[in-house]
């Protein structure tokens, strides 16, 4: 055991090439998932590109959860395969896939106090021994400022409310800077004005050239700021597009068993969502 530690301190990780916009960071071809003997996936393709906001929505139990954690290589394929940065994904090791995507869970959860900005500067750890070490300082500090956390630094993280922690989680992925981020539902804790902060953060990193997949509930917020858009239900992909192409009354109240209306902004003309009520 101890031989096999020494080589695996001892090997560096395959540093990442140079990322292209519209170039595939992550793909998933016929991939079936199974967990606890179901089937949670079957059949589902799906491409993330360099340069835009894949977003991921539909009803609970539809799997897009899992479908984000296969694409991020902590899933394993029972059938079909998924590729990240145009290799299967069992061919990385865990630290080359480290400097190739960044993770963000639904729950972020701490078993010892550490200040936030050493929760930030974790997301730093995996380019430990690598020339971009030297840029450390500047990405957490950078991270920290786009999650607008960097006025309690100090403070110990188990004692930030929810919201709180979610934009510390995502600014520890922010910090990782990695070409393909991965976000699970990165809204779900905050108010309006930060969620509406996590998205523009989202699409500021598209800009930048990075692939960002992220698992949203708000159907608004997935029009408003994705580039494109995959529904899937029961396991299945059913659509994948612009929002403004697939996001109709008809699809929309289909999949999430809720009459549901789809608008034109009276003013800018973009996508608006909003369940039918009343009779």
């Amino acid at each position: 055991m101890g031989v096999k530690l020494l080589g695996l301190i001892g090997t560096r990780p395959a540093p990442p090439g140079p990322v292209h916009p519209g170039d595939v960071l992550a793909e998933a071809e016929a991939l079936h998932v199974r967990l606890g003997g179901r089937e949670v996936l079957s059949g589902v393709d799906v491409t993330a590109r360099a340069g835009e906001v894949l977003a991921l929505v539909g009803p609970n139990g539809a799997g897009k959860s899992t479908l984000l954690g296969a694409l991020a290589a902590d899933l394993p394929a029972a059938a079909g395969v998924v590729r990240v940065h145009g290799r299967p994904a069992s061919d990385w090791s865990a630290q080359e896939l480290a400097l190739r995507r960044a993770v963000l869970p639904q729950s972020a959860a701490l078993s010892f106090p550490f200040a936030v900005e050493e929760v930030v500067r974790m997301g730093r750890a995996p380019w430990a021994g690598q020339p971009e070490e030297d840029e450390d300082e500047a990405a957490v500090a950078a991270a920290m400022a786009a999650t607008e956390v960097s006025d309690f630094a100090g403070r110990s993280f188990s004692a930030l409310s929810g919201g709180e922690r979610a934009r510390v989680a995502l600014a520890r992925v922010l910090a990782q800077r990695t070409r393909l981020l991965l976000l699970d539902e990165p809204t779900a804790a905050l108010d309006l004005r930060h969620q509406e902060l996590v998205l523009r953060v989202c699409r500021a990193r598209a800009h930048a050239g990075d692939a960002v997949v992220v698992v949203l509930h708000d159907l608004g917020l997935a029009a408003a700021y994705s580039h494109r858009v995959v529904i899937l239900r029961a396991g299945r992909a059913v659509a994948d597009g612009r929002p403004a192409e697939i996001f109709t009354d008809r699809l929309l109240s289909d999949v999430y068993q809720q009459p549901v209306e789809v608008f034109p902004h009276p003013r800018t003309g973009e996508v608006l969502v909003a369940p039918v009520r009343g009779s």
